[in-house]
């Protein structure tokens, strides 16, 4: 068989021309459109972040709009390539606990557009909401003046001792102390155990911090523990010289945290290594707060004292007498240092220079301030032993108004949130509008003494008390919770004339 002339006869011609035509037909089909896609960073966190907000997949040169639920907050116009990046857009202050959708949408016919999830979800990671100790959430905007009213239990967990440490929340979950000598991680929505870590002893005072998926707190069994956030492996306990009633703060890698041995400790968050040890005349109850480099903190020797950490030594700045034993753990804000002493008096202390701006001491009391200051608005709430809430001005020390129990009882410290005050006084805890009368707008009552700070986040209320309980109030079934918007459809979203196109990166 002659194999040439076969390919030069009919079936070689029918063969080049179906390769022909396949050729034409691959040459000829466009280019599969890219699938749009929008990226966030971060994808989670409070209300007022920014985002940084990337594209690929849209026409190029094209304006594409990029809306927050419903508002468009960005104009920006793609590359060559139909992409963009790192534009920058900041969640709205009003923007409730829950799913949110940043949409992406170019204009023109193309009708290209691609949305990506946001979860609105704030935390209150260690003692009084910050290092500084200030006591107030600014992203609370789901519990107000208006609707606090209508709150009502939602849970209740129980632990084995009495609970005097103050809850602290991330990541949807709770973390409390107890005299039971456990650690308790417990899911906020819903009350269920999520684990347990026991120490040595009883965990009474101290609250936990936890930042970057660590849990740090304190125990009477003299250590301070590192615990992993999400299953409550132990990875590193430090000791002290004594019983540790102090709640960490944790700033820039650091722990800081007041022992009964007198002393005041930094230690490595990662390695739980010490980077130094302070000595103060007296027993450390109080908690240190930490302001650009410096630590304030209270010492049963009658002393404040603010310590400049070097990263290995500790310098001791100034030192201030109260005339009393200060268990009250400091508040520092626009340059002052707020604490209260069981001499029966507050002080405002200039934070640069260790001398007082100001005294306050109730006519006729004999009780002491152990309770923690609360600062914002150019005031400043705190608690004393004999049952009562004051409000003072936070520069000058002068009475604003009380709210008094009807005995003498240990009065907690207080936390605030959009604009309510939160406080336990006896059984019993209180949210009381943050004006001049000072209006009681809820009140609950436990079974024993609230001492912990209560902590309001994402709408809910976490009030640990004596009774052994850890109580979650909210607004569920109310009609006034407000809840984030639904699932925009890109089409329904209308532009914003007035914005300018940014660049992007």
């Amino acid at each position: 068989m002659n194999f040439v002339r076969q390919q030069d006869g009919p079936f070689r011609s029918i063969a080049v021309l179906l390769a022909a035509v396949f050729m034409v037909a691959v040459t000829a089909a466009p280019a599969a459109a890219a699938t749009p896609s929008v990226t966030l960073t971060p994808n989670i966190g409070p209300p007022t972040t920014y985002l940084t907000v990337s594209g690929s997949g849209f026409p190029d040169s094209t304006a594409v709009n990029i809306y927050f639920d419903l508002t468009d907050l960005a104009l920006v116009v793609t590359s060559s390539t139909g992409t963009f990046s790192a534009i920058s857009i900041q969640v709205p202050n009003s923007a409730v606990p829950g799913t949110h959708y940043v949409s992406a949408v170019a204009e023109g016919t193309s009708g290209t557009a691609a949305q990506a999830s946001y979860t609105v979800q704030a935390n209150w990671a260690q003692f009084h909401f910050s290092a500084e100790h200030k006591g107030r959430n600014p992203y609370e905007n789901v519990l107000n003046s208006t609707n606090v009213a209508a709150i009502d239990l939602d849970w209740t967990y129980t632990t084995g001792g009495a609970l005097t440490s103050s809850p602290a929340i991330s990541g949807g979950t709770v973390y409390v102390g107890s005299a039971d000598d456990y650690l308790y991680a417990i899911n906020a929505t819903t009350g269920a155990l999520v684990w347990k870590f026991k120490t040595g002893n009883s965990i009474i005072d101290s609250s936990p911090a936890v930042v970057n998926g660590t849990v740090y707190v304190g125990s009477t069994d003299d250590y301070l523990y590192a615990v992993n956030a999400t299953t409550g492996a132990q990875i590193w306990k430090f000791k002290t010289g004594g019983a540790i009633n102090s709640s960490p703060a944790v700033v820039n890698g650091t722990v800081y945290i007041g022992s009964t041995d007198d002393s005041v400790y930094a230690v490595n968050a990662t390695t739980g290594a010490q980077n130094w040890k302070f000595a103060t005349g007296g027993e450390v109850l109080s908690s240190p707060a930490i302001a650009n480099g410096v630590v304030y903190v209270g010492s049963y020797d009658e002393y404040v004292y603010a310590i400049k950490d070097n990263g290995t030594s500790g310098t001791q700045l100034w030192k201030y007498s109260t005339g009393g034993k200060v268990f009250s753990s400091p508040a520092v804000s626009e340059g002052l240092v707020y604490v209260g002493s069981e001499v029966g008096s507050v002080f405002g202390i200039v934070s640069d220079t260790g001398v007082d701006q100001w005294k306050y001491t109730p006519t006729g009391t004999a009780y002491g301030f152990d309770s923690s200051p609360a600062v914002f608005g150019g005031d400043l709430y705190i608690g004393s032993d004999d049952g009562y809430f004051d409000a003072l001005t936070s520069r000058g020390g002068a009475y604003v108004w009380d709210v008094a129990s009807a005995s003498a009882v240990e009065v907690g410290s207080p936390c605030i949130a959009n604009g309510i005050e939160y406080v336990g006084i006896g059984d019993n805890v209180y949210a009381i509008e943050q004006i001049v009368t000072a209006d009681i707008l809820w009140a609950a009552d436990t079974g024993a003494l609230v001492t912990a700070t209560p902590t309001v986040v994402n709408g809910q209320l976490f009030i640990a008390s004596q009774d052994f309980n850890l109580y979650a109030y909210d607004l569920n079934g109310s009609t006034q919770v407000k809840k984030a918007p639904a699932r925009p459809k890109p089409a329904s979203l209308r532009p914003d004339p007035t914005l300018v196109p940014v660049q992007s990166e």
